[in-house]
């Protein structure tokens, strides 16, 4: 596939093959084994409340998935072992500060924004102009993937995990250089409730980075309301020494459960995004591959496109029923993005009428001054084609047909990626 990187530092061959070599005599290194992880997430942090079990379904088959599934190199036990213990480990601190300080779980969220809508749809840069904006409040990249201590006002600019975040992101960024051109990573980017919802090991970020077909087949079955209520007490947390006025929220990951987060979201403002399915699909198949083979080494990007466009039809067609049976329900704003890229400003200070949000000169300034710092392609143009991904444009836009004629989306042309 066009811009899958496969070289590996040498180092990184003889770590893999390595591991390979001891599993295949029956020596497995980087244990994955579910309690095991929960004894040492417990052991580390010196807590043991992980705040109940609903999760634990969730995590079992996560990492049955892991094992049996994601055919992992010996580096991709190491980032699975890592990423789960971590989110162990994030869990049990904020179970502990929401039992010591109740006051925590009295905060209120009202009126979060939520943009929706599929991948590559200008969800991301979106997410970052508002994030300009002193009135929103966002999950920085930083305190989402290390949640304690709770972030602070004072020191919000300056937390040491800031560069902490920053320095294990150019460890990616080494592994899987094409990345970047991507789609942008920085620990003080806002950051996607996917990294919310994966402290419940329900989260579509398992599946976009590995390949999780039973995992997966549970997640789209799930009733994810637990999950969302969840999310909110996350937020609660977060917010706790730091807040703001709203919150404004982003995933791709919420057209799928819109019904679980317009329940515990009831006066949530929504902004779905919408661009021709067939770009989405392109980009998207090439980003997965790209995710993947950081992990593992058994990428089929014919397998991806299939997988992904599947799921990608069905998420919109839920999320469009849902909408469709909601009277009187949460505001929409669609967003097109042909629209957007023309005049991001533009655009914004549309979402805010809509909403009737005011967007205040110096915000507007920083939004501008954020525009100017990062160009579309600064770090390289993104190159992929529908081809790359195995599909066949006629099955594919006959796919889209109902979801393109009902928000009157035209196809775009190469040159428009």
């Amino acid at each position: 596939m066009a811009g899958v990187s496969t070289a590996r530092p040498f180092g990184l061959r003889v770590l893999n093959a390595a591991g390979s070599a001891l599993r295949a005599v029956g020596i497995p290194l980087l244990d994955l084994d579910p309690d095991a992880l929960l004894a040492r997430a417990a052991r580390r942090t010196g807590l043991d409340d992980f705040g109940g079990d609903r999760f634990r379904e969730a995590y079992r088959l996560l990492l049955d998935a892991f094992e049996r599934e994601a055919a992992l190199t010996t580096l991709g036990r190491m980032i699975a072992r890592t990423d789960v213990t971590r989110l162990l480990e994030n869990r049990l601190h904020m179970v502990a500060a929401h039992a010591r300080h109740p006051e925590i779980g009295a905060g209120r969220v009202d009126r979060p924004l939520f943009i929706v809508g599929l991948p590559r749809t200008g969800t991301t840069i979106l997410h970052e102009l508002l994030a300009q904006d002193p009135a929103n409040r966002v999950p920085m990249t930083w305190e989402v993937a290390h949640v304690h201590p709770p972030p602070a006002r004072a020191t919000y600019e300056t937390d040491p995990r800031i560069a902490r975040v920053d320095a294990q992101l150019a460890g990616v960024d080494r592994l899987i250089p094409d990345f970047k051109q991507m789609h942008p990573m920085g620990a003080r980017l806002p950051q996607e409730c996917v990294a919310l919802t994966a402290h419940d090991f329900a989260s579509m970020i398992f599946t976009t980075t590995h390949r999780l077909p039973s995992y997966q087949a549970w997640l789209d079955r799930a009733d994810l309301g637990w999950v969302y209520a969840s999310h909110r007490r996350q937020l609660q947390y977060l917010q706790w020494q730091c807040p703001a006025e709203r919150w404004v929220l982003k995933s791709p990951g919420h057209l799928w459960a819109l019904e679980a987060l317009l329940a515990e979201y009831p006066d949530a403002r929504i902004v779905q995004t919408h661009r021709d399915p067939l770009r989405v699909i392109a980009s998207l198949a090439s980003l997965i591959a790209n995710l993947r083979s950081m992990a593992s080494d058994a990428i089929d990007p014919a397998a991806i496109g299939l997988e992904w466009t599947t799921r990608l039809a069905a998420g919109l067609r839920h999320a469009t029923a849902v909408r469709d049976a909601r009277t009187g329900g949460a505001p929409v704003f669609d967003m097109h993005f042909r629209d957007f890229v023309r005049d991001e400003i533009g655009m914004v200070r549309r979402i805010y009428a809509h909403f009737d949000f005011q967007l205040t000169q110096e915000a507007e300034h920083r939004m501008r001054r954020f525009l100017a710092a990062n160009p579309k392609d600064k770090h390289g143009a993104h190159r992929y084609t529908l081809a790359d991904s195995g599909l066949d444009a006629a099955t594919e836009r006959a796919r889209y047909r109902d979801y393109q004629e009902r928000y009157a989306i035209e196809p775009e042309s190469p040159a428009d990626a």
